[in-house]
């Protein structure tokens, strides 16, 4: 049976509007057909009971940052390029809905890794699905990184940056990377330098319980912190501190949807060109 005093927000990619408004308008159309309310882009999610993010894994990040800790289930409709995070087909849209408003599916905990500076929430949004990064910011020289996780020193990072990246993130710039693909739900954290000035210096895989404290030195006296893309210029010295948040993204999955399926079908995973 279906529930009709459902209310559904509509998150789109700023940057495909013309693109995406007929699916927009597919998306509202089947709701209005079935008695649910749509928001499109509200700036407030009082009484929200799903989001819909329509567009790429970016769009869907930024659904995620505006949900936060509401814990709102969101459903990825991918209108982007890969589509790891938002994986549902225009051509399913329809099908999907009709899952969703018969509460035919599964909810799927993604950890959320929160920044601080100096003991401090930062001016934006702290919160990363995907990843935290360290960066340069200047084209030429490298950034020195000491690292210690729960108050051990780990090791002094000479690179260009430094990701740590959520389970949900390790496909994305840490893969890139060279760090490892982790399974959600896995309870991990990956540390992954980016471009390291050693070949002794490799990504490590730690509890998603440790605090990771981050003391960030470089010849331009400042650096970038990227938060699930969104990037800052902070000074050198501050002190980066980076934990796991207080709550979970929330995923809306249709029963028959598994993670490895999506690796061979999103990464190839384990194609051969051979067979």
């Amino acid at each position: 049976m279906i529930d009709n005093q459902l209310v559904f927000a509509i998150y789109v990619n700023a940057f495909k509007q013309q693109e995406i408004q007929p699916l927009v308008e597919r998306v509202v159309a089947f709701l209005d057909r079935h008695s649910v309310s749509s928001l499109i882009e509200p700036d407030e999610l009082t009484n929200v009971d799903l989001v819909i993010s329509l567009g790429g894994d970016g769009t869907f990040l930024k659904a995620a940052c505006m949900v936060g800790e509401r814990e709102i289930p969101i459903l990825g409709i991918n209108k982007g390029r890969l589509g790891f995070l938002a994986d549902v087909l225009p051509s399913e849209i329809e099908d999907v809905l009709e899952h969703v408003l018969r509460r035919d599916y599964m909810i799927e905990n993604h950890t959320v890794i929160k920044l601080e500076a100096d003991g401090e929430c930062v001016d934006c949004c702290p919160f990363a699905l995907n990843d935290i990064a360290v960066l340069k910011r200047d084209t030429a020289s490298m950034i020195s990184i000491k690292a210690y996780i729960n108050g051990e020193f780990l090791v002094n990072y000479q690179a260009d940056g430094l990701i740590i990246a959520t389970p949900t993130g390790s496909t994305a710039y840490s893969l890139s990377n060279g760090g490892p693909i982790i399974v959600p739900q896995s309870g991990s954290l990956c540390i992954t330098p980016v471009a390291p000035h050693s070949l002794n210096i490799r990504p490590i895989v730690i509890n998603d319980t440790s605090v990771i404290e981050l003391e960030v030195c470089s010849r331009s006296h400042n650096f970038l912190v990227a938060i699930d893309g969104r990037s800052m210029k902070l000074t050198e010295g501050t002190r980066l501190t980076i934990r796991k948040a207080d709550y979970m993204v929330k995923l809306v999955k249709l029963k028959n949807q598994r993670y490895f399926s999506t690796l061979h079908r999103k990464l190839m995973w384990g194609a051969d060109s051979r067979q």
